[in-house]
């Protein structure tokens, strides 16, 4: 489960620089990147919204599998 957590940790970083530069650039690095492949593209989205969804979900397991309080 650790690399899921890790995994799902790393889908957030880059959703949140995502909108980070979206918000103060008006540059969509996804977009940018996949734009010629629209399903990878959706699928990083997807990805993205799923590991908050886990994050969400999982957050009381994650504290106690990474020992915080």
């Amino acid at each position: 489960m650790r690399n899921l957590d890790v995994l799902a940790a790393v889908l957030l970083v880059v959703g949140g620089l995502n909108w980070g530069l979206v918000g103060i650039m008006d540059f969509n690095l996804v977009t940018y990147l996949f734009s010629s492949m629209p399903t990878i593209e959706n699928l990083v989205y997807s990805l993205v919204g799923l590991a908050a969804v886990y994050q969400i979900i999982g957050l009381k397991g994650i504290q106690t599998r990474w020992h915080v309080k």
